[in-house]
C-alpha cells in the first residue's frame, strides 16, 4: 500500500503561484470591499499554516510512520529515533536541530512520555510516574507541541518570503525562482508524535475518551501499556501489576475505535508490555477454554496443588489440567506469577496484541542487551514475521556501566585476561581511557543499528533526554554565573557557543515571532504599520 503525505490541505494549491492565483481569485469575487486583501499575503499566511486542525496533523503524520513502516521492512537500517520532550520549546528546538544538521526530518518523531508529564507538567506539581497527573495534561502538551512546530514553519517560511521580496527588489530573477522552488518543496517541522497514554488512565471507555483527545490534538501513534492504571508504575520501577490479555486488548480496541470514529484510519497503536519486570497481577484470567488467552495468562500463576481438605476459607482455587491449585495470594490481595516466566509472558503478550490489533511493540525491559531484546523477537516474528519493536533507550539504565560490563564479560568469556578490570567498579573514570571502555562506547554507538537489524527494532527512542539535558545544562551555567566567572559563565558557555554553532534562538525575538508579527502588521496596517524589526533592534547585533 502507498501512503501520501497530504500537505497543503485540500482547497489548497500545492505550490507558491497557484496559492497565489487562488486567493486572488477569492478576493476579486469580493469585489471592493476586499480590495486591501492582499493575495500574495493570504498565499504566504497559509502556506505559513499547512495544518489547520490537530486531524489533519494526526492523517499527515499516520501517513509518514506507515510510509516509514514500510521502508523498514524492506530494509531495517531504515529504523527512526525520536527524543523526549516535555514542552513544545524543546521538540521545536530538536526538529530546527534535525533539519539544520541533516537537511531533513525524514524518520525523525518527537516522543512524549507520560513520566515527564508527571514530572514536570502536572498542577499538582512533580509526581511519580504513576498515572497520577491530570488526563488532560497529555492532549494539552500534544496541541502545545504542534503549536511551537507549525511556529517553526511560519518563522523558517517567513524569512524565506523577505528573501523573495529582496531578490525582486535586487532584479535577480534566478534567485527568486530558486527560492519559489525552496517554496514549492518545503519541508515542514512536523513530524510524528508517538504519545503516552499510560495505562488508560481508567477502563476501556476512560481510554477511549482519553485517546480522542489525544488524536484531536495531532496524536497518530498512541502507546499504550498492560499495567494496571490504578497500580500503574514506571516501567522502571518496581512494584508492577498486570492485567490479563481480554482487559487488555478491549483498550488496545477502544483506541482503535477512536482513530477509525475521527477518520485517522491509519492511526497507530503501540502495545508496550512490562511483563518481563511485572511480578504480580490485580486478576486471574477469565477461562473458557483450555489453552485460550486466559488459561495460558494462568498458567504462569505460581501455585501450588491442594486437595479440598487442604483448603482453607477464604481461597482461591484454580482448577489446572484436572488438579486443583491455589495461586499465591499477597496480602495485597495480588496474585504472583513464577519467577522467570517474565520473557515467556512478554512473548506472548506481544503476539496476542499483534494477533488483535496492534501496530508495533514494545517491550520494557531491565538493561540495554541487543541479544536479550532478540530472543523475545525471534520466537514472537516466527509467528508473526513482520512484527517490529518500539524500543525505549531508557535514561534509567547506566548505560556506560552495562556496556562496559558487556565487554567485560564477553573478552572473560572469549578467555581474554580481564584481571586488570574490577567489573563491579567499571563506572570509575579511571577506565576512561582504555581499550575495554573504548569497545563499549563502540557497542554504544552502533546499538541501534545493531538492534533493528537483529532484534527488528523500527524505532528508537530516548523517553526522558531532555529532563536531563535542562538539569545538566542547568547546573553548569549556575555553577559559573553565581560563582567567579560571573557574566563571563554565560556569555563564553551559551552565547558565545549559540552565535559560533548557529543555534537559531540566539535571536530570541525572531524565535518567539516578532518578524513574524511585523510581517502580519504590514500585511494588516500597510505603510502604517508599527513594526519592531527595525535598525534600532539589539537583536541586528547577531547579523
Amino acid at each position: 500500500m502507498t501512503y501520501q503525505s497530504p500537505i497543503p490541505q485540500p482547497g489548497q494549491s500545492n505550490d507558491y503561484k497557484g496559492n497565489i492565483a487562488e486567493a486572488k481569485q477569492l478576493v476579486e469575487s469580493r469585489g471592493p470591499t476586499w480590495a486591501g486583501i492582499s493575495p500574495e499575503s493570504v498565499a504566504r499566511m497559509r502556506l505559513q499554516n499547512r495544518f489547520r486542525t490537530g486531524l489533519d496533523i494526526a492523517r499527515y503524520t499516520a501517513a509518514i510512520m506507515r510510509k516509514d513502516m514500510a521502508a523498514f521492512d524492506a530494509d531495517p537500517a531504515n529504523y527512526t529515533q525520536s527524543l523526549g520532550a516535555w514542552h513544545g520549546f524543546i521538540a521545536q528546538q530538536q526538529m530546527i536541530a534535525v533539519k539544520k544538521h541533516f537537511g531533513t526530518t525524514d524518520r525523525r518523531y518527537i516522543y512524549l512520555s507520560g513520566w515527564m508529564v508527571a514530572a514536570l507538567r502536572s498542577q499538582f506539581g512533580p509526581l511519580p510516574d504513576q498515572s497520577m497527573h491530570e488526563k488532560l495534561a497529555v492532549p494539552a502538551l500534544i496541541e502545545e507541541i504542534y503549536s511551537f512546530l507549525r511556529q517553526a514553519d511560519a518563522r523558517e517560511l517567513g524569512m524565506v518570503f523577505r528573501e523573495i521580496d529582496a531578490a525582486r527588489k535586487a532584479g535577480d530573477s534566478a534567485k527568486e525562482q530558486a527560492l519559489l522552488a525552496a517554496v514549492d518543496n518545503y519541508q515542514s517541522h512536523v513530524v510524528p508524535i508517538i504519545a503516552d497514554i499510560d495505562a488508560g488512565f481508567g477502563n476501556a471507555e476512560a481510554t477511549y475518551l482519553l485517546a480522542k483527545k489525544m488524536i484531536l490534538a495531532g496524536a497518530c501513534a498512541l502507546q499504550i501499556e498492560n499495567q494496571v492504571s490504578d497500580e500503574k508504575q514506571c516501567g522502571h520501577q518496581d512494584g508492577k501489576v498486570t492485567v490479563p490479555h481480554e482487559v487488555f486488548l478491549a483498550k488496545v480496541r477502544a483506541c482503535r475505535y477512536a482513530f477509525l470514529e475521527l477518520g485517522v484510519d491509519d492511526g497507530i497503536i503501540v502495545t508496550r508490555t512490562d511483563s518481563l519486570g511485572a511480578g504480580l497481577t490485580q486478576q486471574i484470567a477469565v477461562c473458557h477454554q483450555q489453552g485460550d488467552l486466559g488459561d495460558q495468562y494462568n498458567s504462569f500463576l505460581d501455585c501450588e496443588e491442594v486437595t479440598p481438605s487442604e483448603s482453607r476459607d477464604g481461597d482461591v482455587v484454580v482448577n489446572r489440567g484436572g488438579k486443583f491449585v491455589r495461586p499465591k495470594r499477597l496480602p495485597s490481595n495480588l496474585y504472583q506469577f513464577r519467577t522467570g516466566t517474565g520473557a515467556d509472558r512478554c512473548v506472548l503478550d506481544s503476539i496476542a496484541s499483534l494477533q488483535n490489533g496492534a501496530d508495533l511493540l514494545w517491550i520494557e525491559t531491565e538493561k540495554p542487551h541487543v541479544e536479550q531484546i532478540a530472543s523475545m523477537m525471534d520466537r514472537i516474528r516466527a509467528v508473526v514475521p513482520n512484527a517490529k519493536l518500539v524500543y525505549n533507550n531508557s535514561p534509567s539504565f547506566n548505560w556506560t556501566l552495562n556496556f562496559r560490563q558487556q565487554v567485560y564479560d564477553a573478552w572473560k568469556e572469549a578467555g581474554k585476561d580481564v584481571s586488570a578490570y574490577d567489573r563491579a567498579k567499571l563506572m570509575s573514570a579511571d577506565y576512561d581511557a582504555t581499550e575495554l571502555a573504548a569497545e563499549a562506547d563502540e557497542r554504544i554507538r552502533t546499538f541501534q543499528a545493531d538492534g533493528s537489524k537483529r532484534a527488528n527494532i523500527f524505532h528508537h527512542l530516548i523517553t526522558l533526554p531532555t529532563y536531563h539535558t535542562a538539569a545538566l545544562s542547568t547546573d553548569n551555567l549556575s555553577k559559573e554565573y553565581f560563582g567567579a566567572a560571573g557574566m563571563l559563565g554565560y556569555v563564553l558557555n551559551v552565547q558565545r557557543q549559540e552565535i559560533r554553532q548557529g543555534i537559531a534562538c540566539v535571536k530570541h525575538q525572531n524565535m518567539a515571532g516578532s518578524d513574524v508579527g511585523d510581517d502580519h502588521k504590514e500585511y494588516f496596517a500597510g505603510e502604517a504599520a508599527l513594526k519592531a524589526g527595525g535598525a534600532h533592534n539589539t537583536m541586528n547585533q547577531f547579523g
